[in-house]
């Protein structure tokens, strides 16, 4: 007698059937759930032999095919309806398509308002902290700076200003002899930023006799001084005379000088010029500013000492330069009247 082996029953022992039917792999249909199809014993022999397609047998050990096991109609009508309610429920819980859209299109212009947001921050912090634009409108720094220069200035190193304010921060340093330095003076109205070079420093001595300037008794070297006109000019003791329309006339004149004379000098005679005043002392917290073009400059021998809180940064080189008073310049005129050799030069 052969003898009939199994990985249950032991050699020898005839397989039982409840075994078989414990080994039995049940396959749904290609529309049943296969998380729901019946896979136990129990599933299997209550199955109807009329659904036999759906569910194709095969026992564990030889694959010999077996009577198929039926799947119960109202399991498989109930996994359908399941999934239908389960999209149901997500679709209940997600959004209509315009409300997604809707959403992400705010996304979108809140990101967008962050980007700009950003960029302005950075604008004003570089415009605060560290460098801004001038330009020179007039002739008082020829031949150093050129109507038409636009110039870089280092706003940290003297105590940057405070956007919208006129709140400075703590400076790196003061002002040197010799610097030039831009500043927004508060003898003009509108008040705009103007750029000079410092003469004096607080406790120095000041001359000047036939154009020629004494610092603390002594010539000063000027090798950027300029003078383009052969005659003198009277500086009025009030605001008269020809000037500057934006000038304020009662921050103009020699009365600036009266309070700094040495006392050697008699006040009640004291009539300067452009070229002779002083002896004078530049008083604590203030300086001496005097444009290179010395007979086109509106400075401190017009409108006495610049307060230091004034003083807003030092240029660092020329970014671009072009020549305004060349009317003849064909289009685009800034670029056929640019002076391309300047661009890129140190201001010393």
């Amino acid at each position: 007698m052969a003898k009939s082996h199994s990985r249950k029953g032991k050699p020898g022992k005839p397989t039982d059937a409840s075994d078989d039917a414990d080994r039995t792999v049940i396959l749904p249909g290609a529309d049943a759930d296969p998380t729901l199809a019946p896979t136990s014993a129990e599933s299997a022999a209550t199955t109807p032999a009329g659904d036999s397609a759906s569910a194709v047998p095969a026992t564990a050990e030889t694959g010999a095919g077996t009577p198929p096991a039926r799947v119960e109609r109202k399991e498989l009508v109930g996994s359908l309806r399941s999934k239908e309610q389960q999209r149901a429920r997500d679709k209940a819980r997600g959004k209509p398509k315009a409300a997604v859209a809707a959403e992400s299109a705010a996304g979108g212009v809140l990101e967008w308002f962050k980007s700009v947001g950003a960029a302005i921050l950075l604008f004003f912090v570089i415009r605060t902290f560290l460098i801004t634009a001038y330009s020179i409108p007039s002739e008082s720094m020829e031949k150093t700076l050129l109507v038409g220069d636009y110039l870089m200035a280092n706003n940290a190193l003297f105590g940057a200003t405070l956007p919208f304010t006129d709140i400075k921060l703590p400076a790196l340093r003061d002002p040197h002899r010799g610097e030039i330095v831009v500043f927004r003076p508060t003898y003009n109205e509108p008040q705009i930023d103007v750029v000079k070079r410092v003469i004096g420093v607080p406790g120095d001595t000041l001359q000047m006799a036939n154009g020629v300037l004494f610092r603390n008794g002594k010539r000063a070297n000027e090798p950027y001084a300029h003078y383009d006109q052969g005659f003198d000019e009277n500086i009025e003791l009030e605001g008269f005379g020809l000037v500057d329309p934006n000038i304020i006339p009662e921050r103009y004149g020699a009365k600036n000088h009266l309070p700094l004379l040495l006392p050697s000098v008699d006040k009640q005679r004291y009539r300067p010029s452009r070229n002779n005043w002083g002896p004078l002392v530049v008083p604590a917290e203030h300086y001496w500013l005097m444009g290179d073009n010395r007979d086109q400059s509106l400075d401190s021998r017009y409108m006495g000492p610049i307060p230091r809180e004034v003083i807003r940064g030092k240029p660092l080189f020329i970014y671009y330069s072009y020549d305004k008073k060349d009317l003849g310049a064909a289009f685009p005129s800034f670029i056929t009247a640019a002076r391309w050799g300047r661009i890129g030069d140190r201001i010393r």
